[in-house]
């Protein structure tokens, strides 16, 4: 049987389709004209099950996928108690976690309210600043907290840095880069080492000619 691969909808499903696509693996159906979320590939020796990003290392770590791509945003929040292996960064999907808060306004030094998907992440960032904090679970529009005055600041993914620019707000520290990682399963590991160090390979392979055909 071949392998079991969670990917991450969205953005980083549409980047990694060219990467398995170099690995030979492909859906056999059309993803873009389908509902389906799981797919059989082409050549019938692996699956493509198309997750929720918070869902991808729960399905890696619990064994219903050998292997999953998503981003270190997703990993880092997910814990630090993970028990699966991170073994390759796919260098797509580029931006940054940081901190951001209204345009010239201070952040509090104590008793900071601070608004985001990201807790976890937000919770350890601060605690190793010795900063107390007050976390708010957002699932979106986090630009918005506030401006409301639900939070002091945010903690959020950036790219270009328009989405806070159009709502007064300004980055701040950067918390961590982020990239695309793929994660495998322990057992699988072993049990289908050949495979997946096959993939991984064929992974990098891909990466690195994505790289070279952008510097040229």
């Amino acid at each position: 049987m071949g392998l079991v691969i969670a990917l991450n909808k969205g953005r980083i499903f549409e980047e990694c389709l060219p990467l398995l696509a170099a690995c030979q693996i492909q859906p056999s159906d059309d993803p873009k004209k389908s509902r389906k979320l799981i797919f059989d590939s082409v050549t019938g020796g692996h699956k493509i099950i198309v997750a929720r990003s918070a869902d991808v290392p729960t399905y890696v770590e619990n064994g219903v996928a050998d292997v999953g791509i998503t981003g270190k945003d997703t990993i880092l929040e997910y814990g630090e108690n993970m028990t699966f292996y991170e073994r390759l960064d796919l260098k797509i999907g580029a931006c940054r976690m940081m901190t951001a808060g209204p345009v010239g306004v201070p952040e509090p030094e104590q008793g900071i309210r601070v608004a985001s998907k990201f807790v976890n992440i937000a919770r350890r960032y601060y605690q190793g600043q010795s900063k107390q904090v007050s976390l708010v679970k957002l699932s979106g529009a986090l630009e918005i907290a506030p401006l409301l005055g639900l939070a002091d600041c945010i903690v959020d993914i950036v790219d270009t840095g328009n989405t806070l620019k159009a709502n007064g707000l300004e980055a701040r520290e950067t918390i961590c880069d982020i990239s695309t990682r793929l994660i495998v399963n322990r057992a699988s590991m072993k049990t289908k080492f050949d495979q997946v160090q096959t993939l991984i390979q064929q992974l990098e392979r891909a990466v690195s000619e994505n790289a070279s055909a952008a510097q040229s």
